[in-house]
């Protein structure tokens, strides 16, 4: 697919790929304002979903009602915290076996799987002292 250019579209995806934190579209829209006072927060998701579909970026649904963007795009997974909604990339060995383990178990083909882990974030337990979740 070729695109015209989009200097809003850059700047969306230049300020994604500084963020480690997954941000909401109306977070990456609050960040590109200050650059860009005449966007909207409609260009903003259109863009994010845009290169989501180009594979440029990822868009994540971690069960908070949002969508969550990432600029990695290499298979990994994530931990969301359930106290402060922080959501961190997971570095693990390889566990491209689990379509294996899963094709086991159903009839068909499967092509990739995505893992959250859900729990309490080291500075919510230090904060409180305990894994508690409201």
């Amino acid at each position: 697919m070729s695109l015209k250019y989009s200097k809003q579209r850059e700047m969306i995806y230049d300020f994604l790929r500084t963020r480690t934190d997954h941000p909401t579209a109306d977070i990456v829209y609050r960040g590109v304002k200050s650059d860009c006072p005449n966007i909207s927060l409609g260009t903003v998701y259109r863009n994010l979903m845009l290169l989501s579909e180009l594979g440029q970026i990822q868009r994540l649904n971690v069960g908070d009602g949002v969508e969550h963007f990432d600029p990695v795009t290499t298979e990994h997974n994530h931990f969301i915290c359930k106290k402060c909604g922080r959501i961190f990339d997971l570095e693990m060995d390889d566990v491209s076996n689990l379509n294996e383990l899963a094709a086991k178990q159903i009839a068909g083909k499967i092509d990739y799987h995505k893992v959250f882990f859900y729990g309490t974030c080291q500075e919510c337990l230090d904060d409180n002292g305990n894994d508690d979740t409201p």
